[in-house]
C-alpha cells in the first residue's frame, strides 16, 4: 500500500531550465519536482483538470525507439493542455546532415520545449547549448534522469522518504546506473552498484556521485558482489543486460552476467519489505527471475505509470508561464 506523502517543499521556479542530468539540480529542486509529480497524479486520479501548458508545444526527437518515454510525454503534454510533436530521425533534417546548431535554432522558433531520446550524450549537450527553449534528456547512452524521477516518486509513495534508504542496482553499469547513482547521492540515499568485471559504471560518474554523497551524508559502493550490494537493501533495481545499441553483444553478456540475475535467492539478503524496480522492458529468466518481477515486492507497474506523472511535473515546471 502506498504511503500518504504530505511533506511538501516550497514552490521553486524552474522555468526555462534544461533537464540533462541530476547534477544540474539541487536536492531541493529535485524534491520539488517529485512533490509536484505526486500532486499532479492526485489531481488526475481525482478528475481535477490541470492544464498549465495550454497552447504550448513540445517537440519529441527520437533516435531510439521507446514505449514509456513516448507515451508519457505525448499523453502528459495532452493532459497538461498542450500538444506534443513526434519527430523521428527520419522526419527531420537532423537525420540527413543538418547541424544540431541549426536544428536547435529552428525548433526554438516553433516550440516551447524539446525532448530528445538519443545515443550519444553529446547530442543532448549540444542541443541544449544552442536551443532557446528548455531541453529535456529523454535518454542518452550516459544518462536516463527522466526514468529516475519516476523511480524516486515510486519510492516516496511507498516508503515515505528517500534519505537514508539503501538502493541496490545489480547489472550493467549503464545510463541507468549512472543516473541512479547521481540522483540517489543528491537525495541522501545510499546506493550500491554490482556489476561483472568489465561492465562497471563510468569511473568519472562514480567519483562525481561519491563527491555528492559526501555532501549529502550518503554512501556510494561499486562492487563485483551482487550479494554485498543487495545486503539490507530497501530497494533492489536491475536493467536488461544488453541495452539498446548493444544487442550484438547479447550472447557475450549472457555469459558475463549469468551470476548477476536478481532472483529469490539473492533477495534473501535484502530487507523483508524491499521494493523491486525495473525500468522495463524486462527479460524474465535473464536479468530477473519471474518470481521476483511478478512477486509481491515488485512495483514495476506503479513505477511505469509514474513516468507519466513525473514527466508531466517536469514539463509543467520547465515550460509554464
Amino acid at each position: 500500500m502506498a504511503v500518504q506523502h504530505t511533506d511538501k517543499v516550497q514552490k521553486i521556479d524552474l522555468r526555462g531550465r534544461d533537464f540533462i542530468e541530476f547534477t544540474d539540480y539541487t536536492a531541493e529542486e529535485i524534491r520539488y519536482l517529485l512533490d509536484l509529480a505526486i500532486e499532479i497524479k492526485g489531481k488526475q486520479k481525482s478528475g481535477v483538470p490541470f492544464q498549465p501548458l495550454k497552447g504550448k508545444t513540445i517537440g519529441l526527437i527520437f533516435e531510439k525507439s521507446s514505449t514509456r518515454t513516448r507515451v508519457s510525454f505525448e499523453v502528459g503534454m495532452f493532459q497538461l493542455g498542450g500538444h506534443a510533436l513526434f519527430l523521428s530521425k527520419n522526419d527531420i533534417q537532423l537525420g540527413r546532415g543538418e547541424t544540431t546548431h541549426d536544428t536547435a535554432k529552428v525548433l526554438s522558433r516553433y516550440l516551447d520545449g524539446i525532448m530528445i531520446r538519443t545515443f550519444g550524450h553529446h547530442n543532448v549537450i549540444e542541443l541544449a547549448e544552442h536551443a532557446d527553449v528548455p531541453v529535456i534528456n529523454g535518454l542518452s547512452d550516459a544518462a536516463h534522469p527522466c526514468q529516475v524521477l519516476a523511480d524516486f516518486q515510486t519510492v516516496l509513495e511507498h516508503k515515505g522518504k528517500l534519505a537514508g534508504l539503501k538502493m541496490a542496482y545489480v547489472g550493467d553499469g549503464n545510463n541507468m546506473a549512472h543516473s541512479l547513482m547521481l540522483g540517489a547521492a543528491k537525495m541522501g540515499m545510499h546506493v550500491a552498484v554490482a556489476t561483472p568485471e568489465g561492465y562497471e559504471p563510468d569511473s568519472a560518474v562514480v567519483e562525481q556521485a561519491r563527491a555528492i554523497a559526501k555532501e549529502s551524508g550518503s554512501e556510494v559502493l561499486v562492487t563485483y558482489s551482487a550479494q554485498d550490494a543487495v545486503k539490507d537493501a530497501d530497494i533492489v533495481y536491475t536493467d536488461v543486460w544488453a541495452s539498446m545499441g548493444f544487442e550484438e553483444e547479447q550472447k557475450i553478456r549472457e555469459q558475463a552476467f549469468a551470476a548477476y540475475q536478481v532472483d529469490e535467492e539473492l533477495m534473501k539478503g535484502a530487507k523483508p519489505d524491499f521494493m523491486f524496480l525495473h525500468c522495463l522492458p524486462a527479460h524474465r529468466g535473464e536479468e530477473v527471475s519471474a518470481g521476483v518481477i511478478d512477486g509481491p515486492n515488485s512495483l514495476i507497474f506503479d513505477q511505469a505509470e509514474n513516468r507519466l506523472h513525473a514527466q508531466k511535473a517536469l514539463m509543467a515546471a520547465l515550460m509554464s508561464e
